[in-house]
């Protein structure tokens, strides 16, 4: 006899989006911990020099308040840079210079999975002694960038691949920040939060505007962002169904149809949201005509119907920009993913158990950011609330810690 199945609700829907890209970002968060207590005993890797630091060196000779204004200036510096970058960046695109961006970004990720990948392989060697002779430790690093280059760049590789490679460089990328000083890094992850926040939500925001442009032109922004698999939904309901499809069919469809075609064949409302390093695109259709193995490619991004009276526009639903989201899959831009392991990795330098509570902190944020761009469909950044949440839970529980072993201290001296 056949089973009625209930219909998935909000919560069922939200909680298969948070779980498949809960877990990447959780392992990333993991290598960096295991980095961080590995190789921070044995002091071999330090930052000397670099954009973080360059209008200030933090000494530990420094009062408090000179470091504290210290670690403003780095991170006013490092915001700038980031933020001439990003224009320059929109204005790249603006002029369709695509392929000029794709090669920098392959370029980038093969500095980062040779240069440091390799830096950081020297160390973990050194720490095991692991025998190795020089010609086949370079062999091994060249083809590991190279392959990392094409999986990240190229379509038609197993998406397995991809994602295990953008999970290296969010962890090659964020060890490197937590060698800086403690002062800087922590301002340094509330400034980003908040250039986070501006870029997106200001009418004059880098990435907003990135995104806009991306979506009148219907095309994708070259970055470095995390794909999840798409979450399989089966309705048996007759009902229209909101779904995201992936991103190569939809842009197939656009690139054949023109936008009649489009409205008198799939009978559907799309809208599309992409974003750049933090944040990506999301694909929704009301499933008007949509074949079996489009079905099959297919994923509910919120099991909610819509009226077929409510005449609402394409222009009505367009979301201008987010940090969380895709086309055919949510994604997370690997900005996140380092900022995030940042966070953890710095409180793995104190304890254990301040690592969890930030880990807690940072998936409660990223719960939260998903809860309320499913609820009112407005374009937000991923890091502001995760790393709100992560630096007051670090404060908090290393505050608690040392009040107790104080007492506890107290206690034994007493007795």
């Amino acid at each position: 006899m056949a089973q009625n199945q209930r219909p998935k609700s909000l919560l069922d829907s939200l909680g298969e989006e948070i779980i498949r890209i809960l877990t990447p970002v959780s392992i990333c968060m993991l290598l960096v911990v295991l980095l961080v207590s590995i190789l921070n005993s044995s002091s071999s890797l330090s930052v000397t020099s670099s954009i973080a630091t360059i209008a200030y060196s933090e000494t530990g000779s420094d009062s408090s308040w000179d470091k504290f204004i210290g670690a403003l200036l780095n991170s006013l510096v490092f915001v700038v840079v980031v933020t001439v970058a990003t224009f320059i960046l929109v204005l790249f695109f603006y002029l369709r210079c695509t392929k000029f961006l794709k090669i920098y970004m392959g370029f980038s990720s093969f500095v980062v999975l040779g240069f440091m990948g390799g830096e950081i392989a020297l160390f973990l060697i050194e720490e095991f002694s692991v025998p190795v002779d020089c010609i086949t430790f370079l062999v091994l690093l060249f083809n590991f960038a190279v392959i990392g280059v094409l999986a990240v760049f190229m379509s038609k590789m197993p998406i397995i691949v991809t994602q295990g490679y953008l999970v290296l460089i969010g962890m090659m990328v964020a060890y490197w920040f937590t060698l800086l000083p403690e002062w800087t890094t922590w301002v340094l992850l509330v400034a980003m939060a908040l250039y986070d926040l501006a870029a997106v939500l200001l009418p004059v925001g880098p990435l907003r505007l990135l995104v806009e442009l991306a979506m009148s032109r219907d095309e994708d922004i070259p970055a470095l962002v995390y794909e999840a698999r798409p979450v399989t939904h089966h309705d048996s309901a007759s009902r229209p169904v909101q779904r995201r499809i992936w991103r190569e069919r939809q842009n197939a469809r656009l690139d054949s149809e023109d936008s009649s075609s489009l409205n008198s064949d799939l009978n559907s409302t799309v809208s599309i949201v992409q974003s750049s390093h933090n944040g990506a695109r999301i694909a929704r259709v009301e499933e008007g005509q949509v074949s079996e193995r489009d079905a099959e490619l297919s994923a509910p991004l919120i099991d909610r119907r819509m009226d077929a009276q409510d005449g609402m526009s394409t222009e009505s639903l367009m979301l201008e920009g987010m940090g969380l989201g895709s086309s055919g899959a949510i994604k997370l831009g690997l900005g996140d993913f380092i900022f995030y392991s940042v966070l953890v990795g710095r409180a793995a330098m104190y304890d254990f158990m301040t690592v969890y509570a930030c880990y807690l902190a940072i998936v409660a944020g990223l719960g939260i950011t998903l809860v309320l761009l499913a609820l009112y469909q407005k374009a937000l950044p991923a890091l502001p609330v995760s790393i709100a949440l992560g630096v007051l839970f670090y404060f908090l529980t290393r505050f608690l810690l040392e009040v107790f072993i104080v007492q506890c201290s107290l206690n034994l001296l007493m007795f």
